[in-house]
């Protein structure tokens, strides 16, 4: 966290801000960049007073959702190709799609929702949503909202723990480690899931 506050310190607002919707951004391509960091980051310099909240806000949220959506429009156009020949059947038979299509058309605005708040599975959700042409509104509702929600929050912590930089790490890791674990549990189910009906057509 402070490699990226000093690095960010020294360039001109605008550009601070489309760095942090950047880094924001990358979390649907990537995963493992957590866009957190740059959301939390732009907090505490808002904080400083250096930036507006509101914009660290606005830049992150849009953008990341902004991704999100493009994601889900990859998964849209060039999902079902992926899945239904070569190496993707090894991933997702046919009846494993269909049953993935069915488990969204039942439950999933309320799974696009909640899994928006746990490390790793909130950028894999948009794109299956696309693989099975899930209609975009009922995908981007639940991701915008929730989306904003979660980062509406970490800009509110960042900017009431002031300069106490340890206290936001401190209580982010902690909030992070519980979401950690519900994730786990979801990737665990869904582990069970998939082995269980990988030869059911």
């Amino acid at each position: 966290m402070e490699a990226v506050l000093s690095w960010v310190h020294e360039l001109p607002a605008w550009l601070v801000y489309a760095a942090l919707g950047a880094g924001a951004a990358i979390e649907n391509v990537i995963p493992a960049v957590p866009a957190d960091t740059f959301v939390v980051a732009g907090a505490f310099l808002s904080a400083l007073g250096d930036l507006d909240a509101r914009w660290v806000f606005g830049a992150t949220w849009l953008c990341n959702v902004a991704s999100a959506i493009a994601m889900y429009r990859v998964g849209h156009t060039h999902g079902r190709p992926f899945f239904e020949a070569g190496v993707g059947r090894h991933v997702l038979n046919p009846g494993q799609l269909e049953r993935v299509e069915r488990f969204y058309g039942r439950f999933g605005l309320a799974a696009i929702f909640f899994t928006r708040f746990l490390p790793g599975l909130r950028s894999v959700v948009p794109v299956f949503a696309g693989v099975t042409h899930q209609p975009l509104l009922p995908v981007a509702i639940p991701i915008a909202v929730a989306s904003g929600i979660w980062y509406g929050m970490l800009v509110w912590l960042g900017a009431f723990a002031g300069q106490n930089l340890e206290t936001v790490q401190a209580l982010l890791g902690g909030v992070n480690r519980w979401l950690l674990a519900a994730a786990l549990v979801v990737a665990a189910a869904v582990g069970v899931w998939w082995w269980r009906t990988r030869h059911h057509e």
